[in-house]
């Protein structure tokens, strides 16, 4: 119990300790961190700027992309930061931070998902009643809605976790804090709350991946009915690789979260830990707004503007001298 009193920080486990493996781990984290950021920034800016994108689907759309790029920068910075300067260490209060943070965005990130498959399910297959079931005050108050449970649910599972005495060891196996690799450093039983974080994982992620799948039986049903053209493969090339994130997503979270924590690999859980915490935040841009028509549309918009406007300043610059 003495060690649990005293301990006030933890050590990062690294994905190896040669260095040139850890400048090719760095490299690539940031290079598939800045492609991230950059894509969710794109879609923020376009969905924001253009008016015609202010639409229900590229509301969320937006939000999204704001919680991925929010997402990604909680593990990845650090993680780059640790390997370039081979120290691993993290104080208790930024372990606290990285868990109440990455359980609070994929907590977030799950329901934004499953709202918007909800909102495709009702414009492609109750396209009259969308406007009414689809209205501004109902998506703000779903957003508002996830974000305060999320809150709700990160504090309770972080506070359980961190009420819990750590005298094990201090190395957390892992490239950032999450709360299975903590549970395995505690000295005290742990069973209750492994089997709270399963119950909660299943009942929460299982029952959000199948109102997705129902939505999508629905839209399927409903798209195949279309004649054979250019609206079914529409609709076709933006729903399956849908389901194909937020299947990695889930099932890489939960054969690391709803393990039981003494049957694992650290390289293992470290390279799973990818696909929940990188790969959503990576793709989803792509799959939702970078292959989107009207994204695209706006995106030449944006920068016919800017090339005319850069144009007229170096115009007015010339004519000055």
């Amino acid at each position: 119990m003495l060690n649990s009193t005293i301990m006030m920080g933890f050590l990062l486990t690294g994905f190896s300790d040669v260095w040139e493996l850890r400048v090719l781990h760095a490299i690539t984290f940031f290079l598939m961190y800045t492609v991230t950021l950059m894509g969710n920034i794109l879609i923020v800016t376009v969905t924001t700027l253009d008016r015609s994108l202010h639409t229900p689907m590229y509301f969320f759309l937006r939000n999204l992309s704001i919680l991925d790029a929010c997402y990604i920068s909680v593990t990845v910075p650090n993680s780059c930061i640790n390997s370039l300067l081979d120290s691993n260490t993290i104080s208790k209060a930024g372990c606290v931070a990285q868990v109440f943070l990455v359980v609070f965005f994929v907590y977030v990130e799950l329901l934004f998902l499953t709202i918007m498959a909800h909102d495709r399910h009702v414009a492609v297959c109750q396209p009259l009643h969308y406007p009414v079931i689809m209205n501004p005050q109902i998506c703000i108050q779903m957003t508002l809605a996830s974000i305060l449970s999320g809150l709700i649910y990160a504090s309770v599972h972080t506070g359980n976790t961190f009420r819990l005495p750590f005298c094990q060891s201090n190395v957390i196996h892992q490239f950032f804090c999450d709360i299975p690799s903590l549970l395995k450093l505690s000295c005290s039983d742990t069973f209750s709350k492994e089997m709270v974080t399963i119950a909660s994982g299943l009942g929460i992620g299982g029952g959000c991946f199948i109102f997705i799948i129902r939505s999508y039986i629905h839209i399927f049903s409903t798209v195949l009915k279309f004649p054979s053209g250019a609206d079914r493969k529409k609709a076709f090339s933006t729903c399956v690789p849908h389901i194909l994130v937020v299947s990695v997503f889930l099932s890489s979270g939960f054969y690391v979260y709803l393990r039981p924590s003494e049957n694992s690999s650290t390289i293992h859980d470290m390279v799973l830990s990818v696909f929940y915490s990188i790969i959503p935040p990576l793709f989803n841009p792509v799959i939702y707004g970078l292959r989107n028509e009207q994204i695209k549309y706006a995106i030449n918009k944006m920068k016919r503007m800017f090339i005319q406007e850069m144009y007229r300043k170096l115009l007015r610059l010339t004519l000055n001298y």
